[in-house]
């Protein structure tokens, strides 16, 4: 929701329960399974992933979505897949959907790794930047004569290269 609060809503494809259908949901009582035989395209889905996927069975995975699902995937599914809809007809109309790329780029600059780290630390790790004392450079060392400059030498001339002599090889024949 942060990045709809930045971007608006016209700029965003929302998908899924609010807080209050989710909790409504679990109240009364959420049996996934109930999704599953009531969207075919769930069900293939479903059973793709549990028949195998390139050999790599992933039953586990299943088992838990259709039995379980703590997150309730399979309950916001027929609403993902109206967003796909929504999202491939944007997508046709090019310069709607480039308004719309623009407007997520130009609403992203709040969403900076820098700000949302240093918003972890303050509120959710509640701790403090520690400031760490740089090194002063010493003198007499240094890099590329720094020391020297700095004690007000002049830097050596540079000697011109030696040239090689061309010889010319020669070769006997047999």
């Amino acid at each position: 929701m942060e990045i709809c609060n930045a971007v608006g809503e016209d700029n965003i494809f929302l998908f899924g329960m609010k807080t209050p259908d989710v909790e409504a949901l679990r109240r009364s009582g959420y049996h996934p399974m109930n999704y599953v035989t009531n969207n075919p395209a769930l069900k293939n889905a479903i059973d793709m992933i549990q028949y195998g996927v390139n050999g790599k069975d992933f039953s586990e995975i299943t088992s838990s979505l259709i039995n379980v699902d703590p997150y309730m995937a399979l309950a916001d599914f027929a609403d993902y897949q109206n967003a796909q809809r929504r999202s491939a007809q944007v997508y046709a109309d090019k310069t709607a959907f480039a308004k719309m790329s623009l407007m997520n780029i130009s609403g992203a600059g709040i969403f900076s790794a820098d700000r949302a780290v240093q918003e972890y630390a303050e509120n959710i790790w509640h701790t403090h930047p520690v400031v760490v004392a740089q090194p002063r450079p010493q003198k007499g060392g240094g890099c590329c004569g720094e020391a020297r400059r700095e004690a007000g030498e002049k830097p050596a001339a540079k000697k011109p290269a030696a040239k090689k002599s061309a010889t010319k090889k020669t070769t006997k024949k047999k």
